[in-house]
C-alpha cells in the first residue's frame, strides 16, 4: 500500500483515533457485538470529515498540475464543499463552490447556517443553483473568470469521488487495521455512509489490497436503489487498483450495500435517523450529522436488532463528520 508516489498534502490530523462504543453497545443489548467509533469527524479541517483524506490527495494533483484555483459541485448544504473550501484558504487557491438544491427544504436554517455558513467564513465564492444545467452554466463562468484572471482551474469531483480521492480511504483502511492489530482484535466489518462511493471504493481497494476478510459494507443514503451505490463503487474501486498499478477487473464481492434506511430520500430526516443520533449523543456524546452519519448509525442498530452481526466480532462505524450541518435540521430536532 505504498502511496508515497501520488502527490500529496498534509491537510487532516492523522491517524484519527479508533474508540469503543462500549455504551452504546450495553444501550443495544445482548447479541450486540463490540462496538468501535473509527472517528474521521476528527480530520481537523474546518470541523472535519471524511472527505479531509480525499482532499490530500486531490489537492496534492491540484498543486503538481500548477492549478491556480479549484472548482467543486455539491448540494446546499454539502460537507464536501466545506472542506473543499477550507484546503482551498489553506493553501491559497481561490475556490468557487456550486451547490445545487437537491434537498427539498426551503428553511432559512437550510439556506443560511450549517455548511453555508463556514462556505462563505472560509471565503469560497457560493453559487446556489437550482439543477444540473444551471450547474454547468455555474461552472462555465467560474472557469471563464478564472482562465481570464491567468489562472488554471483544478475541477473536484462531487463527494472528491474519483480513484485520486478514493487513495485516501486505500490509506484509512490500512490505518484501522494497524490500530485494531494493536488493540488486539480483528475487525467483522467497517459500516460507514455511502452515497458517492469513493469512500467505499477505496476501503474496498484497500482491503483487496490487504487480503483482508474485514467487511466493507456501506449504507445507502443517496441513491433510490442500492444496486446502483454498489455499481458506483465497484467501478471506482478497479479505478483505484488500476491507478495503483494492480490490474484487478473484479471486486464485487466485496461490495456489500446495506439499503432500506435512507427514509424518504437524500437528505432528509427520518425517524430511524432521529432515534440514531439522539441514542449516540446519550450514550457516547458523539454527534453525528442527519444527512450521512445519522443515517449509516441508523442502519447499524437496525441490522444489529436483526442479528446481522455475530456478538463475538468487532465491527468500526466510520463516522465521516458533517456534524457542521446539524444547525441546518434544527427542526427536525425541535421537540
Amino acid at each position: 500500500m505504498d502511496l508515497s508516489r501520488f502527490p500529496r498534502v498534509s491537510l487532516g490530523h492523522l491517524p484519527t483515533p479508533l474508540e469503543p462504543m462500549g455504551r452504546l453497545r450495553a444501550a443495544l443489548g445482548p447479541g450486540c457485538p463490540a462496538l468501535y467509533v473509527k472517528r474521521d469527524d476528527c480530520t481537523g479541517l474546518a470541523t472535519g470529515g471524511n472527505k479531509t483524506r480525499k482532499l490530500e490527495f486531490l489537492m496534492g494533483e491540484a498543486l503538481a498540475q500548477g492549478a491556480g484555483a479549484v472548482v467543486t459541485f455539491g448540494a446546499v448544504q454539502s460537507n464536501h464543499a466545506r472542506q473543499t473550501a477550507a484546503a482551498a484558504a489553506k493553501l491559497g487557491l481561490p475556490c468557487d463552490l456550486i451547490l445545487i438544491e437537491m434537498v427539498a427544504r426551503d428553511s432559512a436554517a437550510y439556506g443560511q447556517s450549517g455548511n453555508v455558513l463556514l462556505d462563505g467564513l472560509l471565503g469560497a465564492r457560493v453559487h446556489v443553483v437550482k439543477d444540473d444545467k444551471a450547474a454547468s452554466a455555474a461552472f462555465q463562468a467560474a472557469a471563464a473568470a478564472h482562465s481570464q484572471a491567468g489562472r488554471g482551474v483544478y475541477v473536484v469531483p462531487i463527494g472528491g469521488s474519483n480513484a485520486v480521492g478514493s487513495l485516501g480511504y486505500v490509506d484509512a483502511f490500512n490505518e484501522i487495521e494497524g490500530q485494531a492489530e494493536a488493540m488486539g482484535i480483528t475487525v467483522d466489518a467497517i459500516v460507514h455512509g455511502s452515497s458517492s462511493g469513493g469512500t467505499q471504493a477505496g476501503l474496498v481497494a484497500g482491503a483487496t489490497l490487504a487480503d483482508s476478510a474485514t467487511r466493507i459494507m456501506g449504507v445507502n443514503v443517496y441513491k433510490k436503489h442500492g444496486a446502483d451505490i454498489a455499481e458506483t463503487v465497484h467501478a471506482l474501486a478497479i479505478e483505484t487498483l488500476h491507478l495503483m498499478g494492480i490490474p484487478l477487473l473484479d471486486v464485487s464481492p466485496r461490495v456489500q450495500v446495506i439499503d432500506g434506511y435512507q427514509g424518504a430520500g437524500y437528505g432528509i430526516a427520518s425517524d430511524a435517523m432521529r432515534e440514531a443520533v439522539e441514542l449516540v449523543a446519550r450514550t457516547e456524546g458523539l454527534l453525528l450529522d442527519p444527512v450521512y452519519a445519522g443515517k449509516a448509525m441508523a442502519a447499524l442498530i437496525g441490522e444489529v436488532r436483526k442479528g446481522a452481526f455475530h456478538a463475538k466480532q468487532p465491527v468500526v462505524f466510520l463516522h465521516t463528520g458533517g456534524t457542521a450541518a446539524l444547525s441546518a435540521y434544527v427542526d427536525a430536532f425541535a421537540g
